[in-house]
């Protein structure tokens, strides 16, 4: 399995040196299986760069959204695959107490925000509302559930055939809530079976410590949160992802490193940069 980042910030940062190394696009991550299956994880406006990538022999492409935040779905009218006469593309999401997804979607793809409306597509497009068991996606299996975030949110368990395991969770608060976290079971943690014993778990980490007091129930960790969650669940392989925009690449080679030496996980961390690609074996 090959996971390769295409966008890391939680909204767009200001492209220039300050962010060229971990990036300024949003969320969106690609899998790629031995067999060839493709899953797009969020389609912020990474997904643009992401879509160059996918073959033209590819007959089947799988976005799965974690939630309908304008950050997560900004790139998803620019997906070239959604263009391609006879590509089945599906979609997976969340719905609403008071809407379907496909409802939800089509506030997005339709005038007056963007001029192609979702049913003029010409890909075969096919929409899933996620539920809360598994589900095989070409040769992979996928759990979602929901997860602490404002809005109908999911985090994403990727298994290959191999059994190795992603997990992602880039919106995510675990700390909400639970005055003993990290210190409850796991299965009674926000994300902790979807996390569970993962290879790769990627996570948000938006803020520091000190910013996390101010922004409680936002929905996002802090560098500390994440850490304590990578070892609650026993991941082997951390990276921290949604960063915040007003952290340049310096502010974040600092704070992570202040973290991670804080907290001396005893799992390999990897701080989350645009075009980074990890193969699980």
């Amino acid at each position: 399995m090959q996971v390769t980042l295409w966008g890391t910030r939680g909204s767009l940062a200001t492209p220039g040196p300050d962010t060229a190394r971990y990036g300024g696009n949003t969320s969106c991550v690609a899998v790629r299986g031995r067999e060839g299956g493709v899953l797009v994880l969020d389609a912020g406006t990474g997904i643009r760069r992401m879509a160059a990538t996918i073959d033209t022999s590819v007959r089947r492409v799988d976005v799965l959204l974690t939630h309908l935040h304008m950050d997560h779905i900004q790139g998803l009218g620019f997906f070239g695959p959604l263009y391609r006469p006879g590509l089945d593309v599906h979609i997976w999401g969340p719905a609403s107490v008071q809407m379907g997804l496909q409802a939800r979607l089509m506030r997005y793809l339709s005038p007056p925000l963007f001029p192609v409306a979702l049913s003029e597509l010409p890909c075969r497009l096919t929409l899933h509302e996620v539920g809360e068991t598994e589900v095989p996606i070409e040769e992979f299996r996928v759990a979602a559930a929901r997860v602490c975030h404002p809005g109908p949110t999911v985090g994403y368990r990727i298994t290959d055939s191999m059994g190795k395991v992603v997990t992602y969770l880039p919106d995510h608060e675990p700390a909400l809530g639970p005055s003993a976290f990290p210190s409850l079971p796991r299965e009674w943690t926000s994300g902790g079976v979807l996390a569970e014993d993962a290879d790769l778990l990627i996570h948000d980490s938006q803020y520091t410590s000190q910013q996390y007091p101010s922004h409680v129930g936002w929905g996002h960790s802090s560098f500390a949160h994440v850490l304590e969650f990578a070892s609650l669940v026993e991941t082997k392989h951390l990276v921290p992802f949604h960063h915040d925009p007003g952290h340049s690449d310096v502010d974040l080679d600092r704070l992570l490193v202040e973290a991670i030496d804080a907290y001396g996980p005893a799992y390999r961390v990897t701080p989350g940069q645009e075009g980074m690609t990890f193969r699980i074996e």
